[in-house]
């Protein structure tokens, strides 16, 4: 593994408080494989052979069923997925490919497993993490199950335009028929929903949004921290 990618993936909260000796030992079988776009990482179903740390790039989790497909979340650098598979040594939940260039480091469960037991700052982190997990999932959960998809999508904007800088005028993390995907729309809702901001400020020119009345915005959504802030 080059030394760059070691020393990025020792900061991660999950590895940064390991003995030495067991990090060195943990990272002894890792190695770090670049994929191009729209790459298949993992698939669903497949047993969890690999721990998968995200070094440069974007990944998008998802899932099919019957014919369907829907987002699950989008991984950025520099943050590991899917660690409750490789945990349990189930398989796969969700599937994983690359939404653009990539760089991926690969490091084998079992592994991670024999870590766990042998290092209880490595496996405090893993639990700490696997709960934030927990916490998000409810979270959008809640999300899905109390809002109309009009609320949906007024929150999500806000929390974009947030995450933008807090400017009036800011461009979608992704595109339109993807974002209906992740807030459980068809793209056609997705439209009509944007329709339905309009009297709340909201216009949209592509990927671009500009939110000309924020308190209005924020006034209709009603964003709560317990649904809305993903970092607790």
């Amino acid at each position: 593994m080059p030394d760059s990618a070691y020393g990025d993936i020792r900061k991660l909260d999950l590895f940064a408080q390991m003995a030495d000796e067991n990090f060195t030992g943990l990272m002894r079988g890792a190695y770090v494989q670049n994929f191009p776009s729209q790459i298949e990482l993992i698939t669903e179903g497949d047993p969890s052979d690999f721990l998968h740390v995200l070094v440069s790039g974007a990944v998008d989790l998802f899932s099919t069923w019957n014919g369907r497909e829907t987002s699950m979340a989008t991984i950025r650098p520099i943050s590991t997925f899917i660690l409750a598979a490789t945990v349990k040594d189930a398989p796969y939940l969700m599937s994983a490919r690359t939404l653009e260039k990539s760089r991926v480091a690969l490091i084998p469960s079992q592994d991670v497993r024999a870590a766990f037991d042998l290092d209880g700052n490595f496996a405090r982190a893993i639990v700490t993490e696997l709960a934030q997990c927990y916490r998000s999932v409810i979270k959008s959960q809640k999300d899905l199950k109390l809002r109309t998809s009009l609320e949906r999508l007024a929150n999500y904007l806000l929390r974009q335009q947030r995450h933008a800088g807090g400017g009036s005028v800011f461009e979608l993390e992704f595109e339109k028929r993807r974002l209906a995907s992740v807030l459980g729309m068809t793209p056609e809702n997705l439209s009509r929903a944007f329709k339905g901001l309009q009297p709340y400020g909201v216009t949209v020119a592509g990927t671009r949004i500009t939110i000309e009345d924020h308190n209005e915005l924020k006034r209709f959504a009603k964003p709560n921290r317990l649904i809305d802030d993903h970092q607790s």
